[in-house]
């Protein structure tokens, strides 16, 4: 397990955390799971909104990044500026179960969540894990208030279920975060020529938490490795250098990773002999910081730790079987078996995933787990079984895997290994998956995260063309402005409307004297539609024989759909667009449109009971 604590100070997300993540040295094949705690994501208003619309910027990037290793996310949960992430490799999903989250707020007395904690807690082959990211109060003389603050997110969270309801009853906790504790008593130039000699061994008994761990007892079990690195708070933004304003804050190793073992119960070991399941050990084999990193004030820290313990479960709660191989739709058939207590519900579904997927509503199509005699094969333990449709298959050639989603516990209760799809392109299948493949690299929204107790999956069709989050954020030049009904003329329709318009239309055009009006020439009056397309203002429709005047508010003017206002109240424009065409016509109120690709579908959705997807 890799555990990784950064505060990131407010900044955007580097181009590359690979090294962070250990993925560069061979390490990424043999650890299973990865834990990413920020503090401090930049929570400003306008990003909020965007982050409550898309996934933020450094979620996306963990994915991208973890993804092509096979690590899928598992849980998340946020609170202002503190995030928690949990990988896994897709493998271990179905061994991963009784996922739940919290979080604490304890800034301002308990109103404000830019301190406090966010959890994460899960069975891994049955034993209760729980990582806690917490960013505790700053300053030197707050070590108290860092005491008091820590118990009350010990004391509030509070997990369902019959075991491990509170943080400390877990078999395993690891805590880490920006947790804030300082060095007392030596002055910073004492610390620096600590730092510089590498003699860090003489600031580490005057480091707060090293002490607080022998006299605080809601501190007592919880170890830590040794501080090998230099301490990893303040430095200058953008360099490796301590802090040199004015303030000259003393260096400090504020951002920790700890871990926690539940003592065994009384009678355990009783004669000498340990119980063959539920004992787990834990040994530490890095822990570093990253100086390579310079994005915020904080430099971000890592630790591999490897587990031992005696798997409780075996077999996943539900068996998929398959083909190898998908080269025709008919054999697109998929048997599944569920365990003995296995809480079935009808919102259960079954993924189809590309390999690489991102998190377990990053499907590339589904099908409900319904059949007749669902009930009756689970208690005969009998296989059911259930079909994709020909609609619903990729065409070309990849690897998948199916995956089964359990709605009762938001998570997946099986998966296949990799196998192969095979099917041929048709012409317009190809086109179709062609535009539709490249536009799946540009975005991979997960806006489906934002609300895990959904009972159906995000639709997939739809998924492939919402843009990647947040979706500003692509567009540097976009400006806000005020929509045309503000300024006295007709709206624009929106680009969905006039995307799907029928080739068959009247075409509509200006008359010359209007043409003149906005500078457009008379002799372009027989050309393209293209040409005019800017125009808000419809009074004539070329027909076959030539132009037949209608008037404004005729029907046949009314009829047409890019008549009709549809945009809301602010619309999105290209700067410089804007600026240049913009300023001749502005005071006249005339604004002509701007060709736009929709960034985002119409929200749109389908009762699961119709067995379609939207």
């Amino acid at each position: 397990i890799t555990v990784v604590t950064w505060n990131v100070g407010t900044a955007m997300p580097p181009n590359d955390v690979t090294s962070l993540l250990h993925l560069n040295t061979g390490e990424a094949n043999d650890v299973d799971m990865i834990a990413i705690g920020l503090q401090e994501v930049n929570s400003k208003i306008n990003k909020r909104l965007k982050d409550a619309l898309f996934t933020d910027q450094w979620s996306e990037l963990f994915m991208d990044v973890l993804s092509p290793f096979h690590f899928i996310l598992v849980s998340t949960v946020r609170m202002q500026g503190v995030i928690l992430l949990v990988f896994a490799k897709y493998y271990h999903l179905p061994f991963l179960q009784d996922i739940q989250t919290d979080c604490t707020r304890t800034g301002l007395g308990g109103y404000w969540g830019n301190k406090g904690g966010v959890s994460v807690r899960l069975s891994i082959f049955g034993h209760m894990v729980c990582f806690l990211n917490c960013h505790l109060p700053a300053h030197l003389e707050k070590a108290e208030q860092r005491k008091e603050d820590f118990a009350t997110i010990l004391h509030m969270q509070q997990f369902e279920g019959p075991v491990a309801n509170g943080i400390l009853d877990h078999d395993l906790v690891f805590w880490f975060g920006d947790l804030n504790f300082r060095i007392e008593s030596l002055d910073i130039c004492f610390v620096k020529y600590a730092i510089d000699s590498n003699v860090l061994s003489q600031l580490w008994e005057k480091d707060q938490l090293n002490i607080a761990k022998s006299t605080w007892p809601v501190l007592r079990g919880f170890q830590e490795g040794p501080l090998n690195f230099p301490p990893t708070f303040k430095f200058d933004v953008g360099t490796n250098k301590y802090d040199s304003s004015a303030k000259k804050r003393k260096p400090a190793w504020t951002d920790r990773i700890l871990w926690k073992i539940k003592p065994p119960s009384k009678g355990w070991g009783a004669g000498g002999q340990q119980p063959s399941q539920g004992v787990l050990s834990v040994s530490q084999l890095c822990y570093c910081s990253h100086m390579e990193y310079t994005v915020s004030d904080h430099k971000p820290v890592a630790a591999i730790f490897a587990v031992q313990f005696a798997s409780k479960v075996d077999k996943p709660q539900v068996e998929i079987y398959v083909a190898d191989e998908w080269s025709r739709p008919e054999q697109a058939v998929v048997r599944y078996k569920m365990a003995v207590g296995f809480h079935r519900s009808s919102w259960d579904w079954i993924g189809l995933y590309r390999v690489g997927f991102r998190h377990p509503k990053d499907y590339v199509s589904y099908v409900w787990a319904r059949s007749d005699d669902g009930e009756r094969c689970l208690e005969k333990q009998l296989c059911a079984q259930v079909m994709f449709s020909e609609e619903a298959l990729p065409k070309g050639n990849g690897e998948y895997i199916l995956g089964y989603y359990s709605n009762t516990s938001s998570s997946i209760a099986g998966v296949t290994e990799p196998f192969q799809i095979s099917l041929p392109r048709s012409e317009e299948g190809s086109s179709s998956t062609d535009s539709s493949g490249s536009s799946s690299e540009e975005d991979d929204s997960t806006l489906v995260l934002l609300a895990p107790k959904s009972r159906s999956p995000s639709p997939g069709k739809m998924k492939r063309h919402r843009s990647r989050s947040p979706s500003l954020a692509k567009f540097q030049g976009l400006i806000l402005r005020p929509s045309s009904r503000d300024r006295g003329t007709s709206r624009s329709p929106s680009p969905q409307s006039r995307r799907s318009l029928p080739r068959n239309i009247p075409t509509i055009h200006l008359p010359q004297e209007e043409l003149r009006h906005h500078g457009v020439k008379g002799k372009e009056l027989g050309q393209a539609p293209e040409s005019l397309e800017g125009s808000s203002f419809y009074q004539t429709v070329q027909e076959q024989g030539g132009l037949r005047h209608v008037s404004a508010d005729s029907p046949m003017a009314r009829a047409d759909p890019r008549n009709l206002g549809l945009l809301p109240a602010l619309r999105l424009e290209m700067i410089d667009q804007a600026l240049g065409q913009r300023r001749e016509s502005a005071d006249q109120g005339y604004y002509p449109r701007q060709k736009m690709s929709p960034t985002s579908p119409p929200s749109c959705g389908t009762s699961p009971k119709e067995g379609r997807n939207p």
